[in-house]
Order: structure tokens, then C-alpha cells, then sequence
């Protein structure tokens, strides 16, 4: 499986961003996809998840501000980030659920 992730960039406080993650090497449509990241000095969490079904789930530090979306036919998986925080800065990371291995990630900054 491979996956490139892009849409990361510097933000400000409150501002949005959208991630992208493009996937190959898979029956995309059957797989289950998260979104991860990973702060400085800090271990890699779970962001998002998103189910073949289009069932999702979402770590309580994002409810209410970051959405996850996929679009099968194009073999993508999204992220919506409004009401951005500075502690949201990290590498953001796509991942097919269930497969080992990570794609290259992206940087995403808040800071005034």
C-alpha cells in the first residue's frame, strides 16, 4: 500500500486546512482509513477513522473541529481541520488500518 499525504502548511489560530491522502496498492474501497499525527517529543496518535461503510470516529481532542471523508472513486481519504489550535501542530500521517508501514507524512503549524 502506498500513501502520500499533502495539504499541510502554517495556519493560524482558528484557521482551517484540508488534508489529502492518495492511496494505491489496495482494494481502497474496502479498506478501513485513519489519519495519525505526530507532535515533537511526542508519540503518534490516532486522529480519525473512517470505515469502509463511511462509519467514523474521532479522538475527543478534534471533535466538533476535524471531519474525515473519502471519496472511493478516486481512491482518496480527507481531513477537514477548522478552529485550528496550536496544539494541533504535528506531522499528519494517512494510514490504511490493519497494514504496517506509514506513508510520507505533512507538516501542518498553527502559530500566530
Amino acid at each position: 500500500v502506498q500513501l502520500q499525504a499533502s495539504g499541510g502548511g502554517l495556519v493560524q489560530p482558528g484557521g482551517s486546512l484540508r488534508l489529502s491522502c492518495a492511496a494505491s496498492g489496495s482494494i481502497f474501497s474496502l479498506d478501513t482509513m485513519g489519519w495519525y499525527r505526530q507532535a515533537p517529543g511526542k508519540q503518534r496518535e490516532v486522529v480519525a477513522v473512517i470505515t469502509s461503510a463511511g462509519h467514523t470516529t474521532y479522538a475527543d481532542s478534534v471533535k466538533g473541529r476535524f471531519t474525515i471523508s473519502r471519496d472511493n472513486a478516486k481512491n482518496m481519504v480527507y481531513l477537514q481541520m477548522n478552529s485550528l489550535k496550536p496544539e494541533d501542530t504535528a506531522v499528519y500521517y494517512c494510514k490504511t488500518i490493519g497494514t504496517a508501514g506509514w506513508g510520507q507524512g505533512t507538516q501542518v503549524t498553527v502559530s500566530a
